[in-house]
């Protein structure tokens, strides 16, 4: 019986994902239920990711939850919709039966790790929240919908519960029954298509996602303007152009949200400004490049921060990376700016050179993490991965 084991635990990681379909605003907080339909790119978990090991026990004395080795509140209302959850989903599944299966009044422990800077803009939490609620339902046995938990504790979590490329739908009940992720292409369908994280900062943003979108949801018109008349249209156009691999029209589209986005962030009152000059630096570079070819060979996209991400064919990546050092030239962790993906060292031409619009400007992208599209979560069987020790405490950091 799981009863008499000391401790039953389960390792798992997920994915963070970059919506070239904006998400921003909520009609229903509680819930986190949106205004608007959103579509984003997994991004592989060899570059990014969450990894989460959940254990259950009768000696625990109380639910407790580790952030990157440091102790949170476990009783932050995110999370607590998340373990109510499935602890109910849970409940109801076992209904009837009481196979080999840990007893729901044991108390969890939980310790999650990010291998990316949190709260920057690079989409932490939908990694963390998809994380969270994948391990607990393997730890507890529950196969039901689970974006619809994820929801509830990140919306952009919901559209991390899949890899490739994802749809969350906004939904029309106002119970968030049908406010679920579905995959709308898996991630080997375009094997081309590489992502570049420019990391321009990874200090945590001035302005939480979740304050700012309360207060553009109050305030901007142009918000509701987007939500109501643009989005409906871009979310057919980028699923046509996803499935057709039409890297130009997904480049232009891309881009053109992640624009509107930030306008809504500046039409809402006190304005949000989530990008620093570095951001509209790489914006400028971008359009430069692409006007030196005559057509969109690289596409950049901004959540809510500073760091870009930019996507591209894997024909490109080389080339492109060379601009960016030509215009960033890295400080002094030259052996570190490149992370992920091998990109081999390109010589531009004087043509390529004099087309870039700046003069450069050493130090402004701290490093780059090459990646591409990539599977959802994934359970992880080697003991060792563990975060946590036979105590249930998180093991110390090597």
């Amino acid at each position: 019986m799981a009863a008499e084991k000391p401790l039953v635990s389960v390792t798992c990681t997920a994915p963070t994902n970059i919506a070239v379909i904006k998400y921003w605003g909520k009609r229903d907080e509680k819930l986190i239920l949106p205004i608007n339909s959103s579509l984003s790119v997994t991004l592989h978990q060899n570059q990014l990711k969450t990894t989460t090991t959940a254990a259950i026990s009768r000696d625990f004395k109380e639910d407790r939850i580790w952030l990157n080795g440091k102790e949170e509140d476990v009783g932050h209302h995110r999370l607590q919709s998340c373990l109510r959850e499935i602890r109910r989903l849970a409940r109801k599944r076992r209904s009837g039966s009481d196979g080999d299966l840990v007893p729901l009044s044991y108390k969890v422990h939980i310790a999650s790790v990010n291998d990316f800077p949190t709260a920057a803009g690079l989409a932490s939490s939908a990694a963390g929240y998809a994380c969270l609620v994948y391990t607990l339902a393997q730890l507890y046995g529950v196969e039901s919908e689970l974006s619809e938990v994820a929801r509830q504790g990140s919306g952009s979590a919901c559209r991390s519960m899949f890899g490739g490329f994802v749809q969350w739908h906004m939904g029309e009940r106002p119970d968030g029954k049908d406010s679920i992720a579905q995959q709308v292409a898996p991630e080997s369908h375009w094997p081309e298509l590489r992502v570049l994280v420019l990391v321009v900062s990874a200090e945590r943003k001035p302005v939480s996602s979740t304050s700012g979108m309360q207060t553009s949801v109050e305030t901007s018109s142009l918000l509701k303007f987007r939500a109501e008349s643009v989005v409906p249209g871009r979310m057919a156009e980028m699923a046509r152009c996803i499935k057709e691999r039409d890297f130009e029209a997904f480049g232009q589209l891309t881009m053109k949200d992640s624009n509107q986005f930030h306008a809504t962030c500046l039409d809402t009152f006190p304005p949000i400004c989530y990008l620093n000059d570095t951001s509209r630096q790489i914006i400028s570079l971008v359009h430069c490049f692409n006007a030196y070819y005559g057509k969109t060979k690289v596409a950049y996209t901004f959540d809510a921060g500073p760091n870009a991400v930019i996507f591209t064919l894997e024909e490109t990546v080389d080339e492109f990376v060379a601009v960016i050092k030509q215009v960033f030239p890295p400080e002094m962790n030259g052996d570190k700016f490149l992370k992920g993906l091998p990109v081999e060292p390109v010589e531009l031409s004087e043509e390529v050179k004099s087309a870039l619009p700046m003069e450069p400007f050493p130090g402004g992208i701290r490093y780059i993490i090459t990646t591409q599209v990539g599977p959802g979560p994934q359970v992880l069987e080697e003991p060792q991965r563990q975060l946590l020790g036979p105590d249930g405490l998180p093991k110390p950091v090597s």
